[in-house]
């Protein structure tokens, strides 16, 4: 290799597993970039993130840590990693130009804090911040006048905020997808004569994907969806018949959204052909946690959705190309994978010393090039659910009473369960039979272990 590779990490949001169509499941699905990543890379099929909501998963991606460590488990205790370098500063003193575009959501942040990218290593972006947003971006909207117009409740509800570039406001009035892939590519050419670090955080396939282009909603012959605004009644109840099974076309909302976010990954892919640094680029793909109940998403074969332990809320899409770096084209491999082996991945591949001991995760090259064993073992905890899975095993437990699981329950129509179960995910990837009454040594072995576990990371209540 004549050069140091490029890093490219995508990041979808709420992408459900059986949504690619690659895999057959479904004929409404079109996604032939993904389907070309997989084409021409290693798809992991046992890949995991580290919690069921998009925050939390999504501070263990950046830092290559469980973000347990520092306290975070839900959307109330969730943050950025308080100390250690991530990713982006370490690629940065390392001579890498460094660019983010999308999603940001670690937590409340705030302009100007830690968790924003230009103050954790990033040298170009373009973002908008989830948690001042509830959690969401608008596809369609971000701008002063769109505040206004929605009302105070309604513009943090529907997420119209501006996005922001460094730490300046940007009015941003258009299709928000394709701008990200557009800046994304941009960056790309840029800086197509030194190594680069570009990372595009899409807010699709979140809800509320009815929020699409004039013309794409009359070429799909899709009749326009009102956002919420602060007098059109209470916001709950809009909620509720905005969301699964309530909405009137909604899987076809939540195709377009994905089929138009994986355009955008087809052009980004195309760029990296036409500046010949295809072969120099590793390129990774993964969502932040499964597929929703409020978007239509769809995790068959799997058990479960966001919000959720089950395999369905932290099994995920994850797709690594690297043609000139030996990994093979057209694979699929089987082993335990994590969100938190992205960053050990990167610094591997780029060369920049990775101090494995830092680190939950591992190194995934030996994985996809030589079918290297995957994690012993994985951890997921969520205060109210946790769960672990071992080999072929999986225990899950979860207090079904708890607030927090009752608000999943009722308000996202997600069934986190109730009480403990332990599968054999080999026999049973669906964890449809509860194997714990034949199995009581191997339920207290996998407790014990995520005990320990608990106790490692220092999660102490």
């Amino acid at each position: 290799m004549s050069r140091r590779p490029n890093v490219v990490v995508v990041v979808s949001d709420d992408h459900g597993y059986a949504d690619r169509s690659a895999l057959g499941l479904h004929d409404d699905i079109a996604t032939p970039a993904l389907d070309r990543l997989a084409a021409e890379g290693v798809s992991c099929t046992e890949a995991y993130v580290t919690a069921p909501i998009c925050s939390a998963s999504r501070a263990a991606l950046v830092s290559g840590r469980y973000q347990a460590r520092w306290g975070a488990r839900w959307f109330d205790d969730s943050a950025f990693p308080p100390d250690g370098p991530v990713v982006a500063e370490q690629l940065r003193a390392a001579g890498y130009a460094t660019g983010y575009f999308g999603k940001v959501h670690y937590g409340r942040e705030t302009v100007g804090d830690r968790a924003c990218p230009p103050h954790h290593g990033f040298g170009t972006s373009f973002y908008g911040l989830a948690g001042q947003q509830q959690g969401r971006l608008n596809y369609l909207r971000h701008s002063r006048r769109a505040v206004d117009d929605y009302g105070p409740e309604a513009s943090w509800r529907m997420a119209v905020q501006p996005m922001l570039d460094g730490d300046d406001e940007v009015e941003f009035e258009g299709f928000l997808t394709k701008e990200l892939g557009r800046r994304a590519r941009a960056f790309v050419e840029r800086h197509r004569d030194e190594p680069f670090l570009c990372m595009v955080a899409f807010n699709a396939v979140h809800n509320f994907c009815w929020q699409l282009p004039p013309e794409e909603l009359a070429a799909r012959g899709l009749p326009p969806v009102d956002d919420w605004r602060d007098a059109a009644g209470p916001y709950a109840e809009w909620y509720d018949g905005a969301i699964t099974p309530h909405l009137p076309h909604g899987r076809d909302y939540y195709r377009a959204q994905l089929e138009l976010m994986d355009a955008q990954v087809g052009l980004l892919l195309a760029e990296l052909d036409r500046l010949g640094l295809a072969d120099d680029t590793l390129v990774l793909y993964l969502t932040d946690n499964g597929g929703s109940t409020c978007n239509y998403g769809d995790n068959t074969p799997l058990r479960g959705t966001k919000y959720t332990l089950w395999e369905g809320g932290v099994r995920v899409p994850f797709l690594l190309r690297w043609p000139g770096g030996g990994v093979p084209a057209g694979l699929e491999r089987d082993g335990l994978v994590s969100a938190l082996d992205v960053v050990p991945t990167i610094l591997a591949a780029t060369g920049v010393d990775s101090r494995p001991a830092d680190y939950d995760g591992r190194d995934l090259l030996p994985v996809v090039r030589d079918d290297a064993p995957g994690h012993e073992a994985l951890h997921w905890d969520c205060g109210f659910q946790w769960a672990v899975r071992r080999g072929r095993h999986k225990l899950v437990s979860v207090d079904g009473d708890h607030p927090k699981a009752v608000g999943v329950r009722r308000v996202e129509h997600a069934e986190p369960g109730d009480g403990t179960w332990l599968t054999d995910l080999v026999d049973d990837p669906a964890e449809s039979r509860n194997l714990a009454a034949e199995r009581p040594d191997l339920l207290a072995e996998l407790a014990r272990e995520h005990t320990a576990w608990r106790a490692r990371v220092g999660l102490v209540t």
